[in-house]
């Protein structure tokens, strides 16, 4: 036969607890097999402390008392995952105050009710996401990556040939130019792997050549 196990949340406002701990020894739940989360409701089951090491410390064929089911977490979305957690593992619930036992036939009723109320909330939700993202493009805002430069991936591209023609690899030159190796790829691709012909013309000599050397010596003066 398996444990008992009690959970009880409360918030920062909450004092102690006393009415969910006092229901739960009622209920026959042994005081050292509550688990006991102090913090605000808005955070999710998994960053509940107590509740992680109940869920880790259950087995298949334990019980899990709460005093409401809105003890195990912050949204419906969130309650009915971890209802579904503890049901794949074989963990039984209770409610005391709601009367849910998900072994039976109302209380999977009632979690079937709760599942159609959780699908209403995500439609909600992505409905004012929706409405959030159409004011703020009315706005101007702009949303996405900003587009790159096309004078920037040119000149960079130019770095990147002359390092491949000098024999580095195409993960040197991606990465001193600032790209990832698929960047490079992709843009070589786009532009071409040649490197553009130089304008001689244009080519400005360096400083350990005179740039007088080409030229002929003026006629020597009578």
């Amino acid at each position: 036969m398996g444990l008992v196990l009690g959970y009880v949340r409360t918030s920062t406002t909450d004092q102690h607890g006393k009415a969910q701990f006092d229901a739960l020894l009622e209920a026959g739940v042994p005081e050292e097999h509550i688990y006991f989360d102090q913090l605000s409701g808005a955070k999710a089951a998994k960053e509940r402390p107590a509740l992680s090491k109940l869920l880790a410390y259950a087995r298949d064929g334990d019980t899990v008392l709460v005093y409401r089911v809105d003890r195990l977490g912050r949204s419906l979305i969130d309650i009915l995952n971890t209802v579904a957690h503890m049901q794949e593992r074989g963990i039984a619930l209770r409610s005391l105050v709601d009367g849910i036992d998900p072994s039976t036939a109302a209380g999977r009723m009632q979690l079937a009710l709760f599942a159609t109320m959780a699908e209403y909330e995500r439609e909600l939700i992505n409905e004012r996401v929706r409405a959030g993202v159409m004011a703020a493009k009315a706005r101007g805002v702009r949303f996405g990556q900003k587009p790159v430069k096309q004078e920037t991936v040119e000149s960079k591209l130019d770095v990147a040939r002359r390092l491949l023609s000098e024999g580095k690899t195409a993960e040197q030159a991606a990465e001193t130019i600032g790209w990832s190796r698929s960047t490079l790829y992709r843009y070589l691709k786009q532009y071409g792997t040649e490197q553009p012909k130089v304008d001689e013309s244009r080519v400005v000599l360096g400083r350990g050549r005179s740039q007088y050397r080409d030229r002929k010596p003026l006629p020597a003066r009578e």
